[in-house]
């Protein structure tokens, strides 16, 4: 039979259930909140391996787009650019521009450009940035005319090593922890350079209860292989709280907003202001 990959379900944030207090419930609590060791070398994961088959990359595309509605990604990235936005005292050139670092195959910015298309006043636009001609190819065919009145669009970029486009406020999420501490001390300057109001991310906890949740969530929300190895792998390349405030002082970035949210993520927004 031919692969079908699953097909990713519309953004619903009723779909999240709390799996972290049945682990804790199962765990206890002094073993899910306590830290995991940091890695020593961080291995590359099966995803950003360019030769991985494409059948197999968007089905784990279509994992990824499930792990965010579970995760309630969307909104609470979404909360937190309004915050930044309606907070600054300065006037900005309009529409104003949201890029999406790393975008993979793009749901998530199609999800938060249908929030705040609904939410915020002025105009706005989004821009998906990916160094994947794959996972690019795969947003645009997907999200490039489903985001209602707000104008998406998806290009190449490979944010490493190019100069971030000027925008309003950037954002990614699941991207720093694939970076060692030089990569994401670089990449916290290139997005406040580039953003004249700010930028939001999330990202995973390295706790033994993120871990838990990687098994867990991978196993019943997906059956990519590639999410089921990477998943549980992600965990362990990320960061704790004090790391990602580490990362700020080593980029010269005062007063980040750093908070612990479900499911086991940190959600960090700076601000010029």
């Amino acid at each position: 039979m031919p692969f079908k990959p699953n097909r990713a379900p519309p953004y619903n944030e009723k779909l999240a259930e709390p799996f972290g207090e049945a682990a804790q419930n199962c765990l206890g609590e002094d073993v899910v909140m306590s830290a995991l060791p940091p890695l020593v070398i961080r291995p590359p994961e099966i995803m950003d391996d360019p030769s991985l088959d494409s059948e197999q990359h968007h089905h784990a595309l279509h994992a990824l787009a499930r792990i965010h509605i579970v995760s309630r990604t969307a909104s609470q990235i979404a909360r937190s650019i309004s915050t930044l936005i309606r907070s600054s005292s300065s006037s900005h050139a309009e529409p104003l521009r949201v890029l999406d670092i790393a975008c993979g195959g793009g749901d998530l910015t199609a999800a938060v450009a249908n929030i705040l298309g609904k939410t915020l006043s002025q105009p706005i636009e989004f821009i998906g940035l990916d160094m994947s001609d794959r996972a690019i190819d795969w947003a645009r065919s997907r999200h490039a005319t489903s985001t209602g009145r707000t104008p998406v669009s998806f290009h190449s970029c490979d944010v490493l090593q190019d100069r971030l486009p000027a925008c309003t406020v950037s954002f990614h999420s699941l991207f720093l922890h694939h970076l060692n501490e030089k990569e994401a001390v670089t990449q916290l300057q290139s997005m406040a350079a580039a953003s004249s109001i700010g930028f939001v991310f999330s990202d995973l906890l390295r706790t033994r209860l993120g871990l838990f949740l990687a098994y867990v969530g991978t196993t019943v929300l997906t059956s990519s292989s590639v999410a089921r190895i990477d998943g549980p792998l992600s965990v362990k390349a990320a960061r704790t709280l004090k790391e990602y405030h580490d990362l700020f002082q080593s980029a010269c970035l005062e007063s980040p907003d750093i908070r612990h949210v479900w499911p086991e993520r940190a959600l960090v927004s700076w601000s010029h202001s």
